[in-house]
């Protein structure tokens, strides 16, 4: 209970307080580049369930046909707005809108997409019992994870085996220890390191 409350009232609060950063940014968007504002993809949530989630458009549109992941902070598919709204993560912003619907949380494992959840086994669905977060212990440690794919040979290869395998370790981390206090604790150590770049 204390935990959906923070998040209804400090996504509320954000979405109040940014909004004329938002509108900005929005229009910045258009500018750039033909498409929508926002980009909204399904990813799997609470319960194993579907749902779309919002973030700021940083790719040029029909990016994904050319494929799911994205290699390096330079991916000629990211617009010139998009590489600084990566950068500063602003391009999560609109997540607060998920927050506010009750699809996710501040602090939880990244929701992922439905055709990379189809390699979890049956003790990784365990993650599923709590909201996705914008943030977490995953989310921490793999920061540049789109540096990561971009060095690798088979950046899909090295995604499903090795980056998706420890990142569900660190999730069921975060769900063994999850607290209130460790929460506050993920948000404070995600804007430090957000600022640090």
């Amino acid at each position: 209970m204390i935990k959906r409350g923070f998040d209804v009232v400090f996504s509320l609060l954000g979405l109040i307080i940014l909004f004329p950063i938002l509108l900005l940014i929005s229009i910045l968007i258009k500018l750039d580049s033909k498409g929508p504002v926002l980009f909204i993809q399904g990813r799997v949530g609470k319960n194993n369930k579907d749902f779309n989630i919002y973030k700021f458009r940083t790719m040029r549109v029909s990016s994904e046909k050319k494929g799911l992941l994205t290699l390096g902070n330079k991916d000629a598919r990211v617009t010139k707005i998009g590489y600084f709204l990566r950068r500063y993560k602003i391009d999560e912003f609109p997540q607060l809108i998920n927050i506010l619907k009750g699809d996710m949380s501040f602090v939880g494992p990244r929701p992922e997409l439905r055709y990379y959840v189809n390699f979890y086994s049956e003790d990784d669905m365990k993650i599923f019992c709590v909201r996705p977060g914008i943030t977490g212990l995953a989310s921490l440690k793999y920061r540049n994870e789109v540096e990561l794919l971009k060095a690798a040979d088979d950046p899909e290869h090295f995604f499903i085996n090795t980056i998706i395998p420890d990142k569900l370790k660190y999730n069921k981390m975060y769900i063994e220890r999850r607290n209130f206090w460790f929460d506050l604790k993920l948000i404070a150590l995600t804007i430090i390191k957000v600022i640090a770049k």
